[in-house]
């Protein structure tokens, strides 16, 4: 499952650095996970970071993206060949 940050985010700045898989950005108003990155940092941390950090606990699960841990972890390895990848070809 991927995390959500609802409409109480107060901008604090404090979710996006936490992220291990940068699934966090700015949006047009507050800021936005990314699904596609998010793993809820199975594979990196027992518990999400950005959650841990939040001030105003406006992170719950996005409901529009349910997997299981290992689906995650998967989703966490293939973010990380990525990386690899990218990281080889700018070498």
């Amino acid at each position: 499952m991927a995390l959500m940050i609802t409409d109480e985010c107060i901008n604090c700045d404090v979710c996006e650095p936490e992220c291990p898989n940068q699934a966090i950005s700015m949006g047009e108003t507050v800021y936005v996970i990314d699904p596609a990155r998010c793993t809820e940092c199975v594979g990196h941390f027992g518990e999400p970071q950005c959650v841990q950090v939040c001030p105003v606990e406006c992170i719950p699960v996005n409901p529009a993206f349910v997997e299981t841990r290992e689906q995650l972890q998967r989703k966490c390895e293939a973010l990380q060949a990525q990386g690899a990848a990218a990281a080889g070809t700018a070498a």
